[in-house]
Order: structure tokens, then sequence, then C-alpha cells
């Protein structure tokens, strides 16, 4: 499965932010294969709740597997911005995202999902939601000129495999407080089209 070497490298950190008691989302193209169509990704994008008082020991347990930098991670917690870890036995990226505290990103971290890949598994990752994951995708695609193809077959995958169970109410809210409800009433008129 082109997902699985991902998986196992992200829940390695998923159990170091879940030691830590620290809530997390994995988002991105990694939550849209799952959510949607599957499709190779070259990283992951996590978004976890990280205070300065945690990074010893997040880096602590994650250093003799990972490329990782206190002073980066520091950096990202004091600007709300992202830092990445490099998994060394693969080169993998993951891109962690300082949960930013604001109504839209506190509603996205409150209505994650847990995702089991299979009944006996033990351990199963936190993911955005489906409806998270469509509005997200729309404003990168939005941010990014409207160009990535990537994003925008992303939001269809999503939509065509989870049509049924969408909350449309919270997808339109979303969408229009994200800017992006034009985007989205395409994405729905197109995601029906290749249906046909």
């Amino acid at each position: 499965m082109i997902l699985a070497e991902p998986i196992q490298i992200t829940q390695l950190i998923a159990k170091v932010f879940d030691r830590l008691q620290l809530p997390y989302l994995i988002g991105g193209s990694l939550a849209s294969s799952l959510h949607g169509i599957p499709r190779a990704t070259q990283d992951v994008d996590m978004v976890a709740g990280l205070k300065p008082h945690h990074v010893k020991s997040f880096v602590k347990a994650l250093e003799a597997d990972f490329y990782i930098d206190a002073n980066m991670i520091h950096d990202a917690i004091q600007h709300g911005s992202s830092f990445n870890i490099i998994h060394l036995g693969t080169m993998f990226k993951i891109d962690v995202f300082v949960l930013q505290d604001d109504p839209s990103s506190r509603a996205e971290m409150s209505r994650r999902e847990l995702y089991k890949f299979s009944e006996e598994s033990e351990q199963g990752l936190f993911l955005a939601t489906a409806e998270d994951i469509i509005i997200r995708k729309l404003y990168w695609f939005q941010l990014g000129g409207g160009g990535s193809e990537r994003q925008w077959s992303d939001v269809l995958g999503v939509l065509q495999v989870q049509k049924d169970k969408l909350d449309y109410s919270y997808l339109q809210r979303g969408a229009r407080n994200m800017g992006v409800e034009t985007l989205l009433k395409q994405a729905v008129e197109d995601a029906a089209e290749a249906e046909s």
C-alpha cells in the first residue's frame, strides 16, 4: 500500500504526542488520502498543541530515529508557525504546525476523529475531519493561486468518497469563514460531474 511507510512513521510521532498528552491531528495529503482517494505523499502535515515545556521531552523521545531541532521547535512555538522532523531511516519529512488559538483551529482540533486501520489495531491516528480537510485544502489551493491540481483532486476525492456522510452546513460555514465559498461550490459540482 502506498501509504504504509508514511503511516508507520507518523505513528511513531503520534505515540509521543499521546504520551505527553498533547492534542494533535493529521491534515494534508495523508488525511485526504485516508478520507478520500489514496495517493503517494512526500511528507505528512500534523498540527499539535505544543508548548515550550514539552520541547525537551518531545526531542528526547524522537532524537534517536529523527533529525529534530529543539531551537527550531521553540522558534515555531514562539511565532505560531511550523517546524519539520525528518525520519533518518527513510528521509521522510513530517511538518508539524503549532496549534493556533483561533476559533477555526480550535474547532478543527475539537472535531478531530480517531482513525483505526483495522478492528484489531490498538493504535489509531487522529485525523482532521473530512469537512475540515476539504476547507483547508481549498484554502491552500486559493492561497497558491488556484494552480495546484493535487490540492484540487484531493478535495474532489474526499467529496466523492464521503459525499453522503458530510456535514454540508458545517462545510458551508467553514468555507465562508475561510473565504472559499465559491471554490467549495465549484468543487461540489466537479465531484458530482466526475461521478456521472
